[in-house]
């Protein structure tokens, strides 16, 4: 076993520390109650106040310190996928990709420990997990080379393709600021405007948008990434996880019986599966496209709204859940992931919601749990942490040295070649323009054929349900043309499910286009 060097200062520090305990134990003391400073508290009982029926002191140091703690015990809640579980796991690469990426995890046989956070969007941290919504399904990578955060959910697509919509998109899903309800006349009338959620909805609105549990539950990057190798040379690849204990979900008679017996059925059943031995386990399958194949689809395969119909995909190894955190809050409340924490060989495409994501998702972490969040146990890597970043609250780093800058002669800490960003083609000139191929609805259409007759049939019930509730009927026949474009089977059932007119919905999605 190697000798544990400590900068003298934190020697002084755990000698001391241990002095202190060796005297508690020789002099057979007792527990007792303290401040945060380590001093013991004299009442715990009573405030000091200024005589017996005077006013509570200030002075009452114990008392400030009590109610302060109080109020930060709650860090600020995530405004999206609050409501979240985790488990802590390892992966095992059953591939070498060393052709596509020089990411050292995928190294066939080699280890990774994880840690994942299942979550739903949008929803509170208090909120059921029978809503209908999509849900998070996010994994940190501990590597050999720092932390990779494959940060997803469990559908393959998304409602948007650029994250300049984001936040307008969470606030008409959120509560009405006015009643603080949910209002689906709120959400249909953005999508209404968003032809590209089609197949979004869709999904969302099928049984898969009420997953039975989170073990039986399939996730997806959604996004496409970049592999680059040693050499250099990029490839695009998309991310799934295959759950091992199959795909299950909730049909709508089913949501309500559960919801019934418990608001968070699924963190119970995640639980007791692993405290019984039975660990979780999924697959993780990658399908690749070289640069030169990005312009032979009729669609863009950056747009975070498609699938890569007919792309093969490749198992390349396999998770396993096996240990519950000791300290919910410590772990899965404090877990920060952020699709920024890539590591080696591993690198964002031009996915223009990715690219929002890239800054947003470091700069609520940054917000929620603050500067030092990847400092946490939960965050920090397994590997050294070595730069110039200091300071700022709760910072324990620890660093020592006069060198706070780089480059320097005096205390030299250079940059790795091999992590240099790959080079990435442009042309053309700055704008704000939308993508060029489009294909809003298609690929919805071929999702609601793909579904069985039960499926099918659920599927009208769930987004008829909420149509129903769209009083203005713009809207209404604006949301029922983009299902009817989608498939005409589909949006005639639905026109007929809240009692519109079929010619008048005909014509609307006639005149759309892909």
């Amino acid at each position: 076993m190697k000798a544990l060097h400590l900068p003298s200062g934190r020697m002084v520090a755990c000698s001391l520390t241990l002095a202190v305990g060796l005297m508690a134990m020789i002099n057979g003391a007792k527990a007792q109650l303290t401040k945060d400073n380590g001093a013991p508290v004299g009442d715990n009982q009573n405030s000091q106040t200024a005589g017996p029926n005077g006013p509570v002191l200030l002075q009452d140091v114990h008392l400030v310190q009590k109610l302060q703690r109080f109020d930060r015990e709650r860090i600020p809640e995530r405004v999206v996928h609050a409501r979240g579980t985790g488990a802590h796991g390892s992966f095992t690469a059953t591939e070498d990709l060393g052709e596509l990426t020089q990411a050292r995890l995928f190294s066939k046989g080699k280890v990774t420990p994880v840690f994942v956070r299942f979550s739903t969007v949008i929803g509170g941290a208090g909120s059921a997990e029978t809503a209908r919504d999509p849900r998070g399904f996010a994994t940190k990578f501990y590597t050999e080379e720092g932390n990779w955060d494959l940060v997803g959910n469990n559908l393959p697509i998304f409602f948007i393709r650029d994250a300049i919509k984001f936040p307008d998109m969470i606030h008409s899903l959120k509560p009405d600021p006015v009643t603080n309800t949910g209002n689906p006349q709120r959400a249909f009338d953005f999508f209404s405007h968003i032809p590209e959620a089609t197949h979004m909805l869709t999904r969302v609105y099928s049984n898969w948008g009420v997953p039975a549990n989170y073990r039986e539950m399939n996730g997806s990057s959604v996004h496409a990434y970049k592999f680059v190798n040693a050499k250099g040379a990029t490839t695009y690849v998309k991310f799934a996880w295959k759950s091992r204990q199959g795909e299950r979900n909730l049909r709508p008679a089913e949501i309500g019986a559960v919801q019934a017996k418990s608001t968070s059925h699924a963190t119970a059943d995640l639980y007791e599966a692993i405290g019984k031995g039975r660990f979780p386990a999924w697959d993780l399958t990658i399908q690749t496209l070289k640069p030169e194949d990005l312009d032979k689809f009729d669609f863009d395969p950056l747009d975070a709204t498609k699938v890569w119909t007919g792309v093969p995909e490749r198992t390349i190894g396999t998770m396993v859940l096996n240990r519950v955190p000791d300290n919910f809050f410590e772990s899965t409340e404090q877990v920060a992931l952020a699709p920024g924490n890539v590591v080696p060989g591993i690198e964002p495409s031009e996915d223009r919601m990715l690219q929002g994501r890239l800054f947003s998702y470091n700069d609520t972490q940054i917000h929620r749990v603050g500067t030092n969040y990847q400092a946490l146990p939960i965050n920090r890597p397994l590997v050294p942490v070595r730069n110039h970043q200091q300071d700022g609250a709760a910072s324990i780093s620890g660093r020592t040295g006069s060198v706070n800058y780089e480059p320097s002669r005096l205390a030299p800490l250079p940059a790795s070649p091999h992590a240099r960003a790959s080079a990435l083609p442009l042309r053309g000139a700055t704008q704000q323009q939308g993508i060029a191929k489009t294909l809003n609805f298609r690929q919805a259409g071929e999702f609601y054929r793909s579904l069985g007759k039960q499926d099918q049939d659920d599927l009208i019930a769930n987004l008829s349900g909420d149509l129903k509730r769209v009083g203005n009927k713009e809207i209404l026949h604006t949301m029922l043309s983009h299902f009817w474009k989608a498939d005409a089977g589909y949006g005639l059932r639905l026109v007929k499910a809240v009692g519109a007119d079929p010619d008048t919905i005909a014509g609307l999605a006639a005149a759309l286009k892909e």
